[in-house]
């Protein structure tokens, strides 16, 4: 028990206590629906997942946790082992930042049955547990439980399937339901559970929403970073002894290193994105490839001085954030900073102990943390993921800001959320404001029904590659006529174009998408035409079912 003092049950309001015994129910029952928990942020979704998990404990039976980021494990990990003290050498945690070694022995403790609960990322689902009763899956909605890299799979799909292998409950837990997920809560195909208040009636925060256009005018041209609602929002937490998390889904000093004078843009060698400027490396670095070049002090096109950075990530924010508030201690979370071992454990502990005022950090902070002394989140630049090629651009935008916000306020102290815009008008921007999912799932369903799109339909996506980029457009131009000879019923077939990310490692990258009722219709098709017709060898032909990255 060393390091964890042991919990006890907390008692359950109405609406907990109603969805604990829903799930209960299940756990004694063959062949269960899938139940989707759908709790506001802060509706103690974890206390249910917690007593659901000792009931199946107590009915012998073994557990999966599944969490879509790593950075959510030591704080999970916490609780289980702290409420289920006397297990906790039967707790196994997999993820990738663990050594192959110690990977290797939480595998092998599995395996020889010596661990009854399993917590970790989307491979957790392939754990080897016997006698599986329940599997959790914690922020359902999250693109990281897809697997983007062959073989390709998505944790939460995987995990309806084993629990129809396993005969077992699956309990899908969310602030903001992916909309397939919601959907098949409205066809009867799941059961919704739903949770609409805070735990310990504690509120929502108040959310305002900051239009940054007026603000540069304010600021006379200079870059706004920080308004000066957020400014004074921060230094009131300062004054009174709380705590802050600013938000900023972009890591890096400046996206790009662009000439006033002639608009070149310094790019990957290798990718179609521009490079990204470290100043603690004083490196440009690309963000899909890793390569690196030495920022150069005249443009490689034109050699004028003029040359400068545009935007900003989470390296000047900080930089910022240091000069506007003197004195405060401050923290940055993203991928740069938690490269080494127990780096992000040691700053999350940190904060929770409030040796930390204001925490800086991309995503791996919008989600699933619990700290009760935070009571101000400020979203730099919310509009980042709005304006993507992706029809799940608002869905995504909605979701990430409802997260991020509900962590202000989850104490006995009052938050508040501060989001900084240049669309302050977008529907995502306003639903997340009023903490509205099902109004915007309402909206955003009528849109993808009427243009066909998931939930109401079914993705496939075809990619061909080479670094020859003639070749590859051909070769996905000749398969496209092939597609279309002989089309299934019901399937659409979009044209062969280029992806949103044109190059990426050295590769030339087209794309199709066709759409249908039925995935292995759509499977059948494809697997058909590649077996039938040989593909050029520098070209690389991928096929996608149900894609999340549309890159």
């Amino acid at each position: 028990m060393k390091g964890f003092i042991p919990t006890t049950p907390l008692k359950l309001n109405d609406e907990q206590n109603l969805a604990y015994q829903q799930i209960t129910h299940a756990l004694s029952q063959t062949n269960p629906k899938p139940i989707l928990l759908h709790g506001v942020t802060g509706s103690g979704k974890t206390e249910v997942y917690l007593q659901a998990t000792r009931q199946a404990l107590d009915l012998n039976k073994n557990i999966i946790v599944l969490l879509p980021e790593i950075s959510l494990a030591p704080q999970t990990v916490r609780r289980f082992k702290a409420r289920f003290h006397d297990l906790q050498d039967q707790i196994a945690v997999l993820h990738s930042h663990l050594s192959q070694g110690e990977r290797f022995d939480e595998w092998n403790r599995i395996r020889q049955g010596k661990a009854r609960i399993v917590i970790g990322a989307r491979s957790a689902i392939f754990a080897p547990l016997e006698n599986l009763g329940l599997i959790i899956v914690d922020e359902e909605h999250e693109p990281a439980y897809k697997q983007e890299n062959p073989p390709k799979y998505n944790a939460r799909d995987l995990a309806i399937v084993r629990s129809k292998i396993e005969n077992c409950t699956v309990l899908l837990g969310s602030a903001t339901p992916s909309l397939e997920s919601y959907q098949n809560t409205l066809n009867q195909k799941y059961q919704l559970l739903p949770l609409t208040k805070r735990a310990d009636n504690a509120s929502l925060p108040l959310t305002r929403v900051i239009d940054m256009r007026i603000e540069a005018k304010k600021q006379k041209g200079r870059d706004a970073i920080i308004s000066e609602a957020l400014r004074t929002s921060v230094e009131k937490r300062l004054e009174e002894g709380e705590q802050s998390i600013i938000f900023l889904n972009r890591r890096g000093f400046a996206r790009s290193l662009q000439c006033p004078p002639c608009g070149h843009v310094i790019e990957c060698n290798h990718c179609a994105i521009p490079l990204t400027y470290h100043r603690s490396e004083e490196r440009l670095i690309c963000h899909i490839c890793g390569h690196q070049a030495i920022v150069p002090k005249t443009c490689p096109n034109c050699n004028d001085p003029a040359i400068r950075f545009h935007g900003f990530g989470t390296e000047k924010a900080e930089a910022i954030l240091h000069k506007v508030f003197k004195g405060a201690r401050i923290a940055r979370l993203d991928t740069d900073t938690t490269r080494k071992k127990n780096t992000l454990k040691d700053t999350l502990r940190d904060f929770r102990a409030k040796k930390i005022d204001i925490l800086l950090g991309t995503q791996m902070i919008a989600k699933g943390l619990d700290f009760p002394n935070v009571t101000l989140v400020g979203v730099l630049n919310a509009d980042l993921s709005l304006y993507a090629p992706d029809f799940r651009a608002g869905e995504r935008t909605f979701q990430l800001l409802t997260q991020v916000a509900g962590r202000a306020g989850r104490g006995d102290l009052a938050g508040e959320v501060i989001i900084q815009t240049s669309t302050p008008h977008s529907p995502s921007i306003q639903f997340a404001r009023h903490h509205d999912y099902l109004g915007f799932a309402a909206q955003e369903l009528e849109v993808r029904q009427q243009f066909q799109y998931p939930p109401f339909t079914r993705l496939a996506l075809l990619t061909a590659r080479s670094t020859h980029e003639r070749r590859a457009e051909f070769t996905l131009q000749t398969l496209h006529r092939k597609l279309a000879d002989n089309l299934p019923s019901g399937i659409i077939l979009g044209d062969p174009i280029p992806s949103p990310l044109t190059k990426s490692h050295s590769q030339f990258r087209f794309q199709l998408m066709m759409r249908g009722p039925n995935p292995r219709t759509l499977s059948n098709h494809l697997n058909q035409l590649l077996k039938s017709i040989p593909t050029p060898e520098d070209v690389i032909v991928t096929t996608d079912i149900d894609p999340y990255d549309l890159g």
